[in-house]
């Protein structure tokens, strides 16, 4: 039976398990794949997971409670999904709002005059250590400048879409992007517990 957890606040709990043994087994162009031994209550375990810098990602919603959404190929996929705008902490030093900020200018043309914390997600946590921060962005105006876009991104699509329209296309299985749902419906939740406010 399932124990429950009324009397505590319900939070993920940090672990420090004694790693016995680290190596990592490939380094990529941008990720790298570690084995650990791990020691965790009587077992020894070996685990092997994507070492992953993070990243931070955007729910860019305008006056009209539309969001900004791209598509664009994802080759592990074969899809070209629908996403919001994200990229890697891969800027040394770079806060995740800066970098959010400057993915919203790269990916789409985009500032906001306000910025809000969402949600931070671990994405995979069986197989990568990614975590992504999520931010709600609103007072939408184009960027001082146009970004030039290459590889997967030389065909993204941008697309503005109802907030409301983007949820059941999640809970329908249309979109399928896990950080897009989470996204969608964090910011929906938010805004919907703002107006019950006034």
């Amino acid at each position: 039976m399932a124990d429950h957890v009324d009397s505590v606040p319900l939070a993920d709990e940090p672990v420090t398990p004694l790693v016995a043994a680290a190596e990592r087994v490939y380094t990529g162009r941008v990720w790298n794949v570690q084995r650990d031994v791990v020691r965790y209550g009587d077992d020894e375990l070996i685990r092997e997971n994507v070492a992953h810098p993070g990243a931070a990602a955007v729910v860019a919603v305008d006056a009209q409670d539309r969001i900004v959404v791209i598509q664009q190929y994802r080759h592990p996929i074969r899809h070209r999904d629908w996403e919001i705008p994200a990229g890697l902490l891969d800027v040394e030093g770079e806060p995740p709002l800066e970098t959010a900020k400057r993915e919203l200018a790269e990916e789409v043309d985009l500032v906001a005059e306000r910025w809000d914390p969402l949600v931070s997600i671990f994405t995979t946590p069986g197989g990568n250590d990614e975590v992504v921060h999520l931010f709600l962005a609103r007072g939408l105006s184009a960027a001082p400048e146009v970004h030039a876009r290459g590889e997967e991104e030389a065909d993204i699509r941008v697309a503005w879409v109802a907030l409301s329209d983007v949820v059941d296309a999640v809970i329908a299985g249309r979109f399928r992007n896990g950080i897009l749902a989470t996204g969608a419906l964090a910011a929906a939740e938010v805004l919907r517990r703002e107006r019950a406010a006034d």
